[in-house]
This record gives structure tokens, sequence and C-alpha cells, in this order.
């Protein structure tokens, strides 16, 4: 069996295509225009001449590719004209077969090439590199750019998901321009939200901005039939639980939950159970994987679970102070800000805009730094 590699080109105009039983071909492969090439003009030379190469390039080619696949491809006999082996004859149906039948396929990922590359030829245009906890909200506002035209220039986000704290590296990294990630609305001085980001971001370096608040709880199957209202419940209930993996921040949140309840995670049956998104952990209860996960609430209601809310967490957006004044994060600002938006971000279930664009102090929103001085710190204290 041989493996397939695609390959595309970029050029300012259309090219002439070669020319196929079905019309012009779709995808290029430099070996099929050999063939056609010495089946049409009935030698080497003319094949070279056809295409504009010598015939010492068409005679190695064709040579290598014999080599490579192991097969005859021309009928080689001196003072003969050149005629291809039933093998390349084979090779020529089979691409012919293969152009005809899959020839939509093939227009529709050209258009799509095409109009994804199109961005990068439109000096208006900007792209977003974002890495993200996984958030419905951040999906629905990828499509919402699309269909807008802010004043700095047609926006498209590039979204990566992936954890808070992995996406909060990545801006850290310079892999991406903005990240996103969540936490309980003020967060506690001390709390395990400290500990984890605390030391991946830094006053005067990095700056917040509004996005969402949403709704955390209990996924769970229609009707709640166990009954279940806290996390103390899944210790009471012996409920199979699905998690998410280590480094989002719904785990964080997950593990606050159960230390402001005096649990552990040996309380929690299927702790080490883990799903890569809310999407997933909905899908996991709804399948009778699990009996119940924290996610958000529109998770819940578009596979017809049942929701029980536990916690209300802002979900922030994270870019460093040098990259905010670029036309990027520019125009999304004034994208978060618009009214039309916030009417889109409001009517998801569990969501409402919180601040939406608005650039925040780090401090009133993760309030774990304190800069007054340490003479007045002990003022204030006696």
């Amino acid at each position: 069996m041989h493996r397939l590699q695609f390959h595309y080109t970029l050029s300012r105009e259309h090219g002439t295509d070669r020319d196929t039983a079905s019309g012009p071909a779709l995808i290029r492969n430099p070996l099929i225009d050999l063939l056609q090439a010495v089946a049409t003009h009935g030698s080497i030379s003319g094949a070279a001449r056809g295409l504009g190469l010598s015939y010492r390039h068409v005679w190695g080619e064709l040579k290598r590719w014999e080599g490579e696949l192991g097969n005859d491809l021309i009928v080689w006999e001196k003072g003969q004209p050149a005629q291809l082996s039933e093998f390349g004859a084979k090779l020529m149906w089979a691409e012919r077969q293969a152009q005809a039948r899959l020839s939509p396929q093939i227009e529709a990922l050209r258009s799509d090439l095409e109009r994804a590359f199109a961005v990068a030829f439109d000096d208006s245009a900007h792209v977003l590199t974002f890495y993200a906890s996984h958030d419905t909200a951040l999906a629905t506002l990828r499509d919402y750019a699309r269909s807008q035209e802010p004043v700095h220039g047609p926006l498209h986000l590039d979204i990566r998901f992936t954890g808070s704290v992995d996406a909060i590296r990545a801006l850290n990294e310079g892999r991406c321009v903005m990240a996103g990630f969540h936490t309980q609305v003020r967060p506690a001085v001390g709390s395990l939200a400290e500990r984890t980001y605390k030391p991946l971001l830094q006053p005067g370096l990095h700056k917040i901005i509004g996005f969402a608040q949403r709704t955390q709880g209990l996924i769970v199957a229609p009707g709640n039939p166990l009954a279940l209202s806290s996390l103390r419940d899944l210790q009471r209930s012996g409920a199979r639980f699905v998690n998410r993996a280590l480094g989002t921040g719904t785990r964080v949140v997950l593990d606050e939950l159960l230390a402001q309840e005096g649990l552990t995670t040996a309380d929690v049956t299927g702790y080490e159970h883990t799903e890569p998104s809310h999407a997933a952990v909905a899908q996991a209860v709804a399948a009778g994987q699990a009996d119940v996960g924290l996610g958000i609430e529109v998770a819940a209601r578009t596979r017809g679970l049942g929701f029980v809310p536990l916690v209300p967490e802002r979900y922030h957006l994270v870019c460093l102070k040098s990259a905010l004044q670029q036309p990027g994060p520019q125009a999304l600002l004034q994208l978060l800000r618009s009214p039309s938006w916030q009417t889109r971000l409001n009517a998801i279930a569990g969501y409402r805009a919180a601040q939406s664009g608005e650039v925040l102090s780090m401090r009133a929103v993760l309030p774990w730094w304190d800069y007054r001085k340490p003479k007045a710190r002990a003022r204030a204290d006696g």
C-alpha cells in the first residue's frame, strides 16, 4: 500500500490546469503530468518540450519514480515511440477516476484554502491567535467576528482550546497574542486559584480584559435522578463523577470547592476519569458513562441534561501590555464592547456580559497583590 501526501501551490493568477477526462485537474501531481505528456507526445523528448523541461530532467524523473514505486512506467524500447507500461496506464486511469469521483470535495477543499489564504493577502485583515480554556461563548465569538467588519479591519480569531494554565503559559512563551482563563468571582487570597495563576501573571506586564460571567455546576441526567444538589451529595450517593484534566480552570474550581466543603479527592468516585471539554463531560453523562460532572450550563442544556448551579465565575482574557494597542487586540475590544455581541452573549444559557471589552485592573479582578509599602501595611495593621 502506498501513502499519499497532498501539496498545493500559491500564485497571483490562475494557471492552466492539466485536463482530464472529467475536466480541469483540481489536484496536480508531477508524475501524472509526466505520464500524460509522454502519452500525448509519444516520446520523452516531445514530453519534455511540452512541459518546458529538459530531456535529461524528464528521463531522470521517470527513472526515479520507477525506483520509488518499484514498477516500470514506460516501455523502454530503443528506436520505438515511448509508451506507457501497463502499470503506468493503470496509474493514469486511477488518477482520472479519483479526479472524477472526488471533484466536488476537492473543489470545496480548494475553495476553503483560497478563502483562508485570502486573509493573508488582505492588508486590512487581522488574525489574532488565542490559546484558551474551553468555552462556548468564545467559540461563538469566533463565528461572530467572521460576520463583522470592525473599524480596525476584519478580525479572524485563531483559537486553540487548551487548559487555562497552558493557555497563559502559551501567552508568556510567545505562542499566542491572547489567552483565556477563568476563576471564581473574586477568588480568595491564599486560594488554589492564587497559587495556580499568580506565578503566571505579572502586574505591569499583563492586561486583563473583561469577557463574560458564567455559571459552573453539576451536569446530571435528565430529572436529576440521584437528587444531587451539592458536592457533598457526591460522597453521599457514590455517584460516578467525570472530571476535567489537570491544568484546566474547571479542575482548579472543583478542587477549591471540594476544599471549601471539607472533602478530598478520595471522596469523589471517578475523580481520575477525565474528559477534554465541557461538551465531552456532558456527553459522558448523556451516554451513561458517568452520573455527574462539573461544567457549564450550556453544555448540559444542549444535550437535554439537568443542571445544578454551584458557583458563578468570571472568564477573563489576558494579553501582554505591549500588544494591547496593536490593531488585532483593538479590533477585538471593539467587537466585545458592541451591543450586538453582548446581546448574543447574554442569549447563551448560563452566560451574561460582564465588563466585556473593558481593560480591567488586575488587582481588582484577581485581588492577590498588595501594592502598599510595608510600613503603610504595618500602620494599617496597628
